[in-house]
């Protein structure tokens, strides 16, 4: 099935990476639907997508999840009449030492992050196996597969969706549900002007990596050829991503390269 056939749900669409994702599956004809915690954000999306009448919105708060994941389901399904793909990408992010970082701030982490992410996931599960087909892309991190300095609890947030995600792609491969699990380097967007600082507050600077990141359009343009090549696992990013294979062949190079790597 080509993807403009697909119908897509898009989480974390009103800025950065998921924003640029909505222009991009809306410029190859692609039906979606967009969520976010701002639905005023959302309307502006919409209206700057190339066919916003295929464009559907949901407000959407991951840290409601918990008590909230089986009513979006529902209304997700009323808008859309179907649903191919869940686009895991709404979160937040973290830039502070261990030994700086209160609880709260890992909680948080753990609460948006991973609950937020499983609880819908596992409640649009039923829709996937009743269809015995869908897929799930979670937009997760290159921290996801190797951490770095000033972010343990964000890393912690994005190994922990790596080993769900992976788990349930095992359990449900008779049913045809595939996992696509993204996993951006630097990137160009406001992430590191949301991330929490140690005592919970916005760190509210750009990272000088960051800032030297690809764009959230080359990023979307990766996740769309992904989806497309119906990949397990994509890298996305520049020089940083090559982290990935000192960590699986030079472990020990990569413990004594990541001590020094500039991460902010």
């Amino acid at each position: 099935m080509a993807i403009s056939d697909l119908k897509i749900w898009l989480t974390g669409a009103s800025s950065g990476i998921g924003e640029a994702l909505a222009y991009e599956l809306s410029e190859l004809g692609v039906e979606i639907l967009i969520s976010a915690r701002r639905e005023n954000e959302l309307q502006r999306v919409k209206s700057n997508c190339k066919f916003p009448e295929k464009v559907h919105i949901l407000r959407l708060d991951l840290a409601e999840m918990e008590s909230d994941a089986s009513t979006k389901i529902e209304d997700a399904v009323a808008l859309l009449g179907n649903i191919d793909v869940l686009v895991n990408n709404a979160g937040i992010s973290q830039r502070s030492l261990v030994k700086d970082t209160i609880i709260d701030v890992d909680k948080r982490m753990m609460d948006v992050n991973y609950i937020g992410t499983v609880a819908l996931s596992k409640a649009l599960l039923p829709h996937f196996i009743e269809k015995k087909t869908g897929r799930f892309v979670v937009v997760t991190s290159l921290t996801g597969v190797f951490a770095s300095p000033y972010r343990s609890s964000y890393a912690a947030s994005k190994h922990a969706l790596h080993g769900f995600f992976d788990a349930l792609r095992a359990e449900h491969h008779d049913d045809n549900i595939k996992v696509t699990l993204i996993c951006p380097g630097f990137v160009q967007t406001q992430i590191s002007m949301n991330a929490l600082t140690g005592d919970g507050s916005k760190q509210a600077t750009m990272d000088k990596a960051t800032s030297k990141g690809i764009t959230a359009e080359k990023c979307a343009k990766g996740i769309v050829k992904a989806i497309q090549k119906n990949k397990a696992e994509a890298y996305i990013g520049g020089w940083e991503t090559i982290g990935v294979y000192v960590k699986r062949f030079f472990p020990a190079l990569y413990r004594s390269l990541i001590r020094k790597v500039k991460v902010k």
